[in-house]
């Protein structure tokens, strides 16, 4: 067992070991100060929550109180090890400032109240709105760290009982253009590869991914590779130093935005060379000759103009691409939050389709997720899908839901696709949406524009209802703030990246009055009197194995089947892939191993949209294009982005993470080691932009936009010319200096991709200056 300041040291040390050997055990630890192993009452099986990786871990639980952490050796994503964030983030758990009873606004401030108290307000305001203006005046904005019952069931209350098409999940902001690449490329959700790849593959690329902060086990089972004999070659495309760009074979840094015009003379390069498998390309996709046509001219040459990286690199890594045996491509946050974020995601698949690198041991593609249960929210319908990846554009889809649920299908909104995110703010802002209930996220700090994102909150006419585990931002100002369990207080499953499911346990009860978060869900709905056609109580179920049992069912015959799980399967530790079946009993470790898709216009999740548009495609159309259910190979042109660096705003501003902290530090800002470790916003920038601009390390400087401004110390590091980075994580307020804004959306723009609606981060102009 390894206990290490993994703050100093986040990756741990090494165990190298070579291609096709199982990856070695190391298990981390940590425990409250004083304690050791004999002290431990109990360990409960859980999971890791403050990243997508779904690291397997056992809370330790003393006196009724978590006091540490360890990873469980037999798990198949971390054979034992521990995030930074994950060794000390379980802290918060108990934070002194935990939100213990519901709060109601009386004359203008948040005051304690009964359950009931709060209760009965929102039940008369949704029966209020839900008469005068209809099911469209009501809206839900949920999370990527509710368990999997959760989601299911507040897409249940929300598409089924309501009736509303307003529901959707941060999840938007961090892994919607993860399903929407994988819809349009395979025509559904559901992740190809498998962790396991890292293992076998002689060739990792790294899209816009900085893995070593984002899933930094993961890196860790990367750096064991690269530590062993035979280590494959690293691909890194990411405008900064990241740890991954130091540890790259190659490391491009495009300009931000221009990932899509990279991309394709990427492709250009591969189809140039002949660097194709025909004989796969043929067999399992359509649409070859439209891509090869739209990449002809798309020349290193041309995209070095764009990007501002030497054609040479371009083609040393199209060479790179070219030539893997087993090349897994992994993408995320740095694709995913610019303008053509769809476009240029697809563009990975694409590569990965026409070298055949597709179900194979080594190979694949991970469009990944950000948080831990960004997965649930999409399978389970809480993000702007039907529950199962049904298609709201197939009736029969909808019928089935209908009937699972008992359900008049017209009581399901399915006359367009279900509300992304920013249109649901839209909505407030406009006034068409009168009451939105915001569970565990904290959009105050974590939409762009925030300056604008506070007016909508703070309207007189909104009434907003806030389930949350402390008084965040977005809490300050709620007319209702309900105070909800945490991870380690409540049991659940949720499933990672690349499809793993593990079952969280309840270690210790929840303090005060707060509540989990699916009793909360069916408390509204017994107090609302929903009921199905025959008159029973809507949804059915009553707990969170019952609610698990209902959505196994609602899997069924569907891409994320789940009918071959119970609790007790999951309590054995280890997770398991989906889909689990009766003829998958252990899971399912890869996606497409027998070259069939499912893409199928009868089966699949999606008809697909216009990359460059976003505009649905029709039925009959998909049907003629792609009758068989093949792969599909999709083109898109570069376009620049709308907001570009100028003579005012010269700099290319983008957010992101840092290793110690997740989103708005809601929980990793309550843990004093993380704390320590990253308190205070900073902005990055390159040697030569702090000389021209007189900065120094540690100097206070000022990032503007035409949106706002933010002060922040700075950091000279090897991010590109011309570009600046924010971490994202930080509320808009200094304690110390109230007046002066921190926060990184202060600075982002109102705008998103056109596909998958996923706000655009990283792709504002700015400008810089030092505070004198």
């Amino acid at each position: 067992m390894e206990t290490r300041d993994a703050i100093t040291d986040p990756w741990g040390a090494r165990t190298p070991y070579g291609p096709g050997e199982s990856w070695p055990v190391r298990v981390d630890s940590h425990l409250a100060d004083g304690l050791t192993p004999e002290d431990v009452d109990r360990w409960v099986p859980t999971a890791a929550v403050l990243h997508s990786n779904g690291d397997g871990l056992d809370l330790a639980v003393k006196d009724g109180r978590i006091v540490g952490v360890r990873g469980r050796a037999d798990d198949r994503v971390n054979h034992g090890r521990v995030d930074t964030k994950d060794l000390y983030g379980w802290q918060a758990n108990a934070s002194p400032d935990r939100l213990t009873t519901p709060l109601v606004r009386r004359d203008g401030e948040l005051a304690e109240a009964t359950w009931d108290e709060a209760m009965s307000l929102i039940v008369s305001r949704s029966r209020e709105l839900l008469g005068e203006q209809g099911p469209g005046s009501i809206g839900f904005y949920t999370s990527g760290q509710l368990f999997c019952e959760e989601y299911y069931t507040l897409a249940a209350i929300a598409h089924g009982a309501i009736g509303t098409n307003h529901l959707d999940g941060n999840t938007r902001l961090c892994t919607a253009t993860a399903a929407a690449a994988l819809k349009a490329s395979f025509g559904c959700d559901g992740q190809p590869a498998s962790y396991t790849d890292v293992d076998h593959a002689d060739v990792i690329a790294l899209f816009g991914h900085n893995v070593a902060e984002t899933q930094s086990v993961l890196w860790t089972r990367m750096l064991d590779r690269l530590a062993g004999p035979n280590p494959p070659a690293l691909l890194c495309v990411d405008p900064r130093e990241t740890p991954v760009a130091r540890a790259a074979t190659l490391h491009l840094a495009p300009m931000p935005g221009t990932n899509l015009a990279l991309m394709n003379a990427l492709l250009h390069e591969i189809i140039a060379g002949d660097r194709i498998d025909h004989d796969y390309v043929e067999r399992c996709t359509v649409g070859y000759d439209e891509l090869a046509a739209a990449v002809a001219g798309c020349t290193p040459e041309w995209a070095e103009k764009i990007c501002r990286v030497p054609a040479s690199r371009i083609r040393a890594a199209a060479a790179l691409l070219g030539r893997a045996e087993r090349l897994l491509c992994t993408v995320l946050q740095g694709f995913y939050q610019s303008h053509q974020a769809t476009a240029a995601a697809v563009q990975v698949n694409n590569i990965t389709l026409l070298r055949g690198m597709l179900g194979k041991p080594g190979c694949g593609v991970l469009q990944m997720n950000g948080q831990p249960t960004a997965e649930n929210t999409r399978e389970c319908g809480a993000d702007g899908d039907l529950p199962g990846f049904r298609n709201w554009a197939n009736d029969a889809h909808v019928a089935e839901l209908a009937r699972l649920w008992n359900l008049d299908p017209l009581r399901i909104p399915h006359y367009s696709s279900p509300t992304h995110a920013m249109q649901i703010f839209r909505y407030a802002e406009n006034g068409s949406l009168r009451m939105l209930w915001v569970s565990a996220t904290n959009p105050a700090v974590s939409l762009p524009d925030l300056g604008r994102i506070r007016k909508i909150l703070s309207q007189d006419r909104l009434f907003l209802v806030v389930q949350d585990a402390f008084r965040t931002e977005t809490a300050e100002l709620a007319d209702v703030v309900l105070p909800a369990a945490m991870w380690g207080e409540k049991t659940g499953v949720f499933t990672n990246a690349d499809r793993t499911v593990h079952l969280s346990g309840k270690a210790v009860d929840p303090p005060g009055q707060s509540k989990p978060d699916l009793d909360i869900f069916l408390d509204y709905a017994r107090r609302m009197d929903f009921r199905d056609r025959d008159g029973n109580p809507f949804p059915s179920w009553h707990d969170a194995e019952s609610a698990f049992e209902a959505w196994q069912r609602a899997s069924a015959g569907r891409p994320c089947d789940y009918t071959g799980f119970t609790y007790d399967k999951l309590r054995g530790g280890g997770g398991i892939q989906w889909p689990c079946t009766s003829e998958h009993p252990d899971g399912t470790e890869r996606l497409y191993t027998d070259g069939k898709f499912f893409a199928h216009p009868d089966y699949c999740e999606a008809y697909g949209r216009d990359l460059i548009t976003g505009a649905p495609a029709e039925p009959g159309e998909y049907r003629a294009g792609n009758p068989d259910g093949k792969a599909m190979l999709k083109p898109a042109e570069y376009l620049p982005p709308h907001e570009a660096p100028s003579a005012e705003y010269p700099f290319a501003l983008i957010t992101g993470r840092t290793v110690y902290h997740f989103h708005t530090r809601t929980k990793t800002g309550r843990a004093p080691e993380l704390n320590d470790a990253a308190p205070e916003v900073w902005v990055e920038v390159s040697e030569a932009d702090a000389r021209s601009h007189e900065l120094s390390d540690g100097d206070l400087a000022e990032i503007t936009t035409p949106r706002g401004t933010v002060r922040a110390r700075v950091r000279v590091a090897g991010i590109r010319e011309g570009v600046l980075f924010l971490p994202f994580h930080y509320g808009y307020w200094d304690s110390d200096d109230p007046g002066r804004h921190r926060a990184a959306n202060e600075l982002t723009i109102t705008e998103w991709d056109p596909v998958s609606k996923q706000p655009l981060f990283k792709t504002a102009a700015a400008a810089l200056g030092r505070v004198r």
